[in-house]
């Protein structure tokens, strides 16, 4: 969970005084010193499974687009159709470049009818707002602002996180759809709440003014404790996400994998008339893949990780993009870009796991669904 901004000076979220009083684990993470882990990553990723954990995001860069064109501008630069998105809704979409390759992922926010909200990673901060303000040049009335300073972001994921955020919050937290949000107050700071989340289990992410971000943090806790909410790092976050197949940008996806072979055929908002990447996906849907990512499982007792080369018939054949052992599951899974004659569920590959063959299998994604109800 480090980069090269080690020799850099770090960044910090509004949360960095807490993460230090709690006792977290440092570590540089997309220019910014982040907390890995608190109590230990197993036991953080098992209560957010189980009860919920409390995550500072606020790392993460916000772009706001506005205009009378604003939806023109949007529809133009991301891959999903923004226009289906009514006020108060939000969508899980890519920025792509002509290729059909990622710029980044984000989700995408409907604040007004010209108003939209762009959730980005924070390693392509700088580089999403340069490419969205070079792309939406002449489409017409719509301006791009990086407001990223603008805004903390805390998340509240699991089982529990209704229960324990609803008595802090001034509205029916119920009443949120599932990649919906909705204005109002937690611990009675201003701010918006969607129901969404990086981790698959329910949950809220809360946008608030920076300056009151720790106040609520406190709240959120001490409202929590009986039911064990924990603070918890980018470590669990990391292997939580991995469980629910979601795609990380830098290791599943890029901008050398096109958001078909990222198997995201779902983001593609086909009936568009045009989008950056729109010709080339559509080239290479007719032509077809000729590879794709996968999730598999080890048949071997071995961890397959981020970068490992697989190999098939004794050639190479294809790289590992995540992996780990995962804390919930209790077993050893990852996902791979692979030829497209062996992505079929129970296709077995072999990972190079520090000169040692060791065999995997193919299974679906995700790993990982929460229980209904």
């Amino acid at each position: 969970m480090t980069d090269p901004s080690r020799h850099q000076e770090l960044k910090k979220t509004p949360l960095h005084a807490k993460h230090q009083q709690l006792g977290a684990r440092l570590v540089p993470f997309a220019g910014f010193e982040m907390p890995v882990e608190y109590s230990g990553i197993v036991e953080e990723h098992n209560a957010v499974r189980t009860r919920a954990g409390l995550f500072d995001v606020s790392h993460m860069g916000q772009i706001e687009i506005a205009g009378r064109d604003a939806l023109a501008a949007v529809q133009h630069i991301s891959s999903n159709d923004a226009a289906r998105l009514k006020i108060g809704q939000a969508h899980y979409s890519a920025l792509t470049t002509p290729a059909g390759t990622f710029v980044d992922d984000m989700l995408v926010y409907r604040w007004a009818d010209s108003h939209f909200l762009f959730v980005v990673n924070a390693s392509n901060i700088d580089k999403d707002y340069a490419w969205i303000v070079q792309n939406i040049k002449g489409v017409g009335d719509a301006v791009a602002a990086n407001n990223s300073a603008r805004y903390a972001l805390l998340a509240l994921q699991g089982p529990l996180a209704r229960q324990v955020l609803q008595p802090l919050a001034n509205i029916d937290l119920g009443a949120i759809k599932y990649y919906w949000f909705a204005n109002g107050e937690v611990a009675g700071v201003r701010g918006a709440i969607s129901r969404t989340g990086y981790t698959g289990e329910d949950g809220f992410e809360v946008f608030l003014p920076p300056a009151q971000a720790p106040h609520v943090w406190d709240a959120i806790l001490v409202q929590g404790k009986d039911a064990g909410v924990i603070p918890t790092g980018l470590g669990a976050r990391d292997t939580l996400r991995l469980e629910a197949a979601m795609r990380l940008y830098g290791n599943d996806i890029d901008d050398e994998h096109t958001v078909l072979e990222a198997d995201l055929e779902w983001i593609v908002g086909w009936n568009k008339p045009e989008f950056l990447g729109k010709e080339a996906l559509a080239a290479q849907k007719g032509k077809g893949l000729t590879r794709k990512i996968v999730g598999f499982e080890m048949v071997d007792r071995a961890i397959a990780r981020h970068g490992y080369h697989v190999y098939i018939d004794g050639a190479k054949a294809g790289v590992v993009t995540s992996g780990t052992q995962t804390p919930f599951l209790r077993k050893a899974i990852g996902m791979a870009y692979v030829p497209i004659t062996h992505t079929a569920p129970g296709t077995e590959f072999e990972v190079d796991i520090r000169g040692r063959r060791a065999r995997a299998r193919v299974i679906p994604l995700p790993f990982y669904k929460r229980p209904k109800g």
